[in-house]
């Protein structure tokens, strides 16, 4: 079941997205502190937990998380964005068979990672999808299939978007 997307961060992300398309010449100079915000994080975790996924490199899993606590998480993972400590770890590599016999390698990321890099894609998704109706290929977009409907296979974390 994907997460619902909380007010807080619809109202962000639509206040975006309304800046970058009534300005597209507007530079936005102040968006990390967003990507550290407690509801951005909670939900990133939120989406992350939803997609699931393998432990990365530091062996972290979902349930280690929830029993060390997932606030206590994300507050530790806010301190270290805010005070720019932030390194993400190696990504561990792990190789899954394909049909004809050899393998394809597939990199897994830590959990942190993954949350931190969902939050950053919260806030730069609305300003950029502003300017990818006609500069990126409707297949790389969230929610829409190559010929521009919408995709019953698109992750469910993206909100919907009208516009």
């Amino acid at each position: 079941m994907s997460p619902v997307t909380p007010a807080s961060v619809q109202k962000l992300q639509t206040a975006l997205h309304a800046k970058a398309k009534e300005s597209p010449s507007f530079r936005f100079y102040a968006l990390y502190d967003k990507v550290y915000r407690k509801d951005v994080l909670t939900y990133a975790y939120e989406c992350c937990h939803a997609n699931g996924g393998a432990a990365g490199v530091d062996g972290q899993r979902f349930e280690d998380i929830e029993a060390y606590g997932v606030e206590r998480w994300l507050d530790e993972l806010a301190q270290e964005l805010k005070s720019r400590t932030y390194q993400p770890l190696p990504v561990r590599r792990v190789f899954i068979p394909k049909p004809d016999g050899k393998q394809r390698p597939l990199g897994v990321p830590a959990i942190r990672d993954r949350t931190a890099e969902m939050a950053a894609v919260l806030i730069l998704e609305p300003i950029f999808e502003r300017s990818a109706a006609g500069t990126v290929r409707l297949s790389a977009r969230p929610q829409r299939a190559g010929r521009g409907e919408s995709s019953p296979q698109a992750d469910l974390c993206w909100p919907s978007r009208n516009c």
